[in-house]
């Protein structure tokens, strides 16, 4: 019967496939979609053919469906659903003896599905066929039902594979808003290189900045372009916190755990939820990234510090800003990011971009550099800036200019309404943001009055000592909110330690002279919002507090020495006229001493030419402080070789002393013998000497022989003794002025060395040449170290010692070290100073001198030195030919001979006529006379 349907089925497929062959050719199908017709319907009846003979053939007495099979004498067939083992009475076991109803319906639906059930006869095939066989009271014995293993009977097995269960769709977290990246941002490659080695080692990165002035350095737009890369990776959860307060990062937790699904959130408390999101974090296998941004109350948040999985690499990050940093900032795994300013390229690449994709690359011209460094290199600042740029219509030079106005204020020149990119606060507000909350901290009140004093001083730094003076303590304890008790200096210090935590300041001890230093906006945001009434008594504390850091001796601490002045110049462009309150302040004298001491000539000049003018508008033509001023710069003319103009200014200053003071005061005496050493200068040896002798006797008479002023007009007078020939009475002066130094002063300190150079150079004078030589190689030793290489100091002690190797025939020594004196005083003090001047020519005539010694042997030596000596001397003739004329003559008549010898008669009557034009009346110079030796 079965073999027989199945012929007959074969052949029905047969005739089909031949008809559907006929009908294709019949309608002229192409060969290709007939042979495609073809082929499809053939596979199409062979399916139908196969599946037909797969019912009818021979098959077990029982099939499980979903192709589970049974076997074995005695079993019942199972009740089938839709292919799934059905009993009524459930899954449970069901032991021996056990009686149940059992039913068996089978069911198939849809063409070309398939139901089999006991036999062919209990089978269905085909849409809407159905088959059911019902037995009752069927006995069932020695019967299991498992959880995947149902045994019915005691020989029928049939395995259950339920499907697995489906894995849950894991969609994207994002909670919080991350804020926009700037206009124009500027993705700073070395500062992010340095945030991702501190990623790879933490798993927290705490970002910090470097300079003071806490907001404005970019440190929100990096953690954001951070968040950006983090979603762009596909992140699973990425959470953005406001983490100014505590509350708002436990509410933005809570929240995040909602949106993560964990669990354990109820929504009735929000820090158990934020718990939970926590609890979730450290064990979930999910990517995330949690951003705490401008991170607050360090204390309070310790608690909160999201820690990721134990044992993971990298699935979880946390990245944080802050103005802060404490040792709170670190630790726990978390590592500090140091963010500074711009570097000068990205703010002016960041300008750059910024007006060209507002389409006014014209506004930015040859002012940018000085504009971006003007701004401090601050990103808040530039954005502001460009915004207002753009606004108004105006170039980097003409906004330049009123920036640098100190009229102008910030919030005029930055104002709330070119914040363009978000920032959200005015720059003034932003930049002091932290400044409430610091007050607040122990020692309470000191914050702000500390930060409005270190606003006055230089933004690159003054020393932390300054901190501990009576000036700032007295500052802090009269400006402090609340009134407290007297600030002591551990006060201060701990005030300015706090200013540093909060990133207000900088605060690095281990720069030991610009340990404290603050950004320049920070700065000129603190003192804008200083009270008008309270800024005189922050400028004086200032300058007090400058004055008591002043070292005694200066030539012990020349680099202090330098910062002090720096600060100086600082305090004294910022305070307008409250340095000059009935009298000028001694910082700005102290200062200008200090430039003339240390031979910043130029600088020199001008320091005293403002403090001149200032004092003349301010307290009068006659006030001691203006005479002061006045006779200083006459000091600073004569040592910048304007002798005629200090001249003039000293006569000046002595009729006005001895008018105001009397002849005996001792600011008439020090003018009488500054007067003096510039007539020693101009060649007025008999006026000079006349001076310094009276002088000399008023100071041992006012003053006793053994006082500093008085050794200073003794050791004057032997140098001018000196100049005018009477060497023996210069050695016996100097002498006892050397003895006195040392004893007093002590054999390092610059007035001692003065004193033995001077002794030298009446040694070497008066022929005893080899004690010259011992002395000048100690006294250069001691300058060089003491003052340094550059110093006019150092240079006259240089030029001195090869004048006394000159003169014991160790010429090539000489020309040595006087060409290194040449070209260093060219460089400090310029080609027209009267010790250059000295200097190049004592060269010139040094090599001549050589010269004329190596001929007839050396005629090529002799040539060199010619030729050498004509390219000292000859370029400056016109500059001084009284100087430069007869040693210019040596040097052509040395060229002559040279020719001469030779054979060269022409051309040696020509170099003999180059020489007479050259010739000057003076005497020619001696090369190298301590005329820095000198001191008042």
């Amino acid at each position: 019967m079965r073999r027989w349907v199945w012929w007959a089925v074969a052949g029905v497929c047969a005739a089909v496939g031949a008809g559907l062959v006929a009908v294709a050719l019949w309608v002229g199908l192409e060969t290709a979609d007939m042979v495609a017709s073809v082929v499809g319907a053939l596979l199409a009846l062979a399916g139908l053919a196969f599946t037909v003979r797969s019912l009818l053939c021979e098959r077990p007495p029982a099939t499980a469906a979903g192709g589970a099979g049974a076997s074995g004498t005695g079993a019942r067939e199972g009740d089938a659903d839709g292919g799934v083992p059905v009993a009524t009475a459930g899954d449970d076991a069901v032991g021996d003896g056990a009686v149940r109803e059992v039913r068996v319906r089978v069911e198939a639906s849809g063409e070309g599905s398939v139901g089999a059930g006991r036999d062919i006869s209990h089978s269905a095939v085909g849409a809407g066929s159905r088959v059911e066989h019902n037995e009752v009271d069927n006995r069932i014995e020695n019967t299991t039902v498992g959880r995947d293993l149902f045994q019915v009977g005691r020989d029928l097995t049939v395995n259950n594979h339920p499907a697995p269960p489906s894995e849950p769709v894991r969609r994207p977290v994002r909670v919080g808003a991350v804020p926009p990246l700037a206009s124009a941002f500027q993705p700073r490659e070395e500062l992010r290189e340095r945030i991702d080695r501190a990623r790879e080692r933490n798993t927290t990165v705490v970002l910090t900045q470097v300079l003071s002035g806490g907001g404005g350095v970019g440190k929100s737009q990096l953690a954001a372009a951070y968040a950006d890369q983090a979603h762009a990776e596909g992140v699973d959860v990425l959470v953005w916190v406001n983490a100014a307060e505590t509350s708002q990062i436990i509410t933005a937790y809570a929240e995040a755990a909602r949106a993560v699904g964990e669990g354990a959130v109820g929504g009735q408390d929000t820090e158990q939820d934020a718990a939970a999101f926590l609890r979730w974090l450290a064990v979930t296998d999910r990517s995330w990234l949690v951003v705490l941004d401008d991170l607050t109350d360090l204390e309070g948040i310790q608690r909160w510090w999201p820690r990721p999985p134990a044992g993971t690499s990298g699935g979880g990050r946390v990245l944080a800003t802050t103005r802060r940093r404490d040792a709170l900032v670190t630790g726990g795994g978390r590592a500090r990011v140091d963010i500074g300013t711009y570097t000068p390229t990205e703010a002016l690449g960041y300008l750059r971009e910024r007006l060209a994709a507002a389409d006014a690359s014209h506004l930015l011209d040859d002012g940018a550099p000085g504009l971006v460094e003007a701004l401090g290199l601050l990103p808040l600042a530039l954005a502001h800036a460009a915004a207002y740029m753009i606004n108004e219509e105006v170039d980097c030079t003409a906004y330049l200019h009123p920036f640098t106005d100190r009229a102008s204020r910030l919030e005029n020149l930055l104002p709330q309404d070119a914040d363009t990119d978000n920032y959200g606060r005015r720059v003034t507000a932003s930049l002091l943001l932290a400044l409430d909350a610091a007050d607040r901290r122990k020692p309470v009140g000191l914050a702000t009055a500390a930060i409005r004093l270190a606003a006055r001083l230089d933004p690159a730094g003054h020393p932390d000592t300054l901190w501990t003076t009576n000036a700032v303590t007295h500052y802090l304890t009269t400006h402090r909110t609340p009134a407290n008790d007297p600030v002591t200096a551990e006060q201060a210090r701990a005030a300015l330690r706090l200013l540093h935590h909060y990133a207000l300041i900088t605060h690095h001890t281990h720069d030991t002279h610009r340990a404290v230093r603050l950004h320049a906006l920070t700065a000129r945001a603190a003192r804008e919002t200083t009270p008008d009434n309270d800024t005189p008594a922050t400028v004086r504390a200032a300058a007090d507090a400058l004055l008591e850091t002043w070292p005694e001796h200066e030539h012990t601490a020349p680099d202090l020495t330098a910062v002090l002045r720096a600060n100086t110049d600082t305090l004294a462009d910022l305070a307008g006229d409250l340095l000059w309150q009935t009298n000028g302040h001694l910082i700005l004298f102290a200062t200008g001493k200090s430039l003339t001491a240390a031979g910043l000539i130029e600088t020199s000049v001008t320091h005293w030419q403002h403090l001149t003018t200032d004092a003349e508008r301010l307290l009068g033509a006659n006030h001691p402080d203006t005479l002061t001023a006045r006779g200083n710069l006459a000091t600073s003319y004569r040592q910048a070789g304007r002798t005629g103009e200090a001249i003039v200014l000293e006569e000046r200053v002595l009729a006005d002393r001895e008018r105001i003071l009397g002849g005996d005061h001792p600011d008439t005496l020090t003018a009488r013998g500054n007067l003096a050493t510039s007539y020693w200068q101009a060649g007025r040896t008999d006026e000079a000497t006349a001076i310094e002798e009276r002088v000399l006797a008023d100071r041992e008479r006012l003053l006793g022989p053994g006082h500093p002023s008085t050794l200073t007009a003794r050791g004057n007078l032997a140098t001018s003794y000196a100049q005018a020939g009477r060497t023996a009475e210069a050695i016996v002066l100097e002498e006892q002025v050397l003895a006195d130094r040392e004893r007093l002063l002590g054999p390092g300190h610059p007035s001692t060395l003065t004193a033995r150079g001077n002794l030298a150079t009446s040694y070497a004078q008066a022929g005893r040449t080899d004690e010259a030589i011992a002395i000048e190689e100690r006294v250069l030793a001691d300058r060089e170290r003491i003052l340094g290489d550059d110093h006019p100091g150092t240079l006259t002690a240089r030029g001195n010692l090869a004048a006394s190797y000159w003169r014991v025939g160790r010429t090539g020594e000489a020309v040595d070290l006087l060409r290194s004196v040449v070209e260093d005083r060219n460089r400090v003090s310029g080609p027209a100073h009267p010790d250059t001047v000295v200097s190049r020519a004592g060269l010139a005539t040094v090599l001549a001198w050589r010269g004329r010694a190596l001929l007839p042997g050396d005629s090529a030596g002799a040539w060199r030195d010619a030729a050498e000596a004509v390219g000292a001397v000859g370029p400056y003739l016109a500059d001084d030919p009284a100087t430069y004329g007869p040693v210019l003559a040596e040097a052509y008549g040395l060229a002559a001979a040279v020719v001469d010898a030779e054979g060269q008669p022409k051309a040696a009557a020509d170099f003999r006529s180059r020489a007479l034009q050259a010739v000057a009346t003076p005497p020619q110079p001696r090369p190298g006379h301590d005329d820095a030796g000198r001191i008042r």
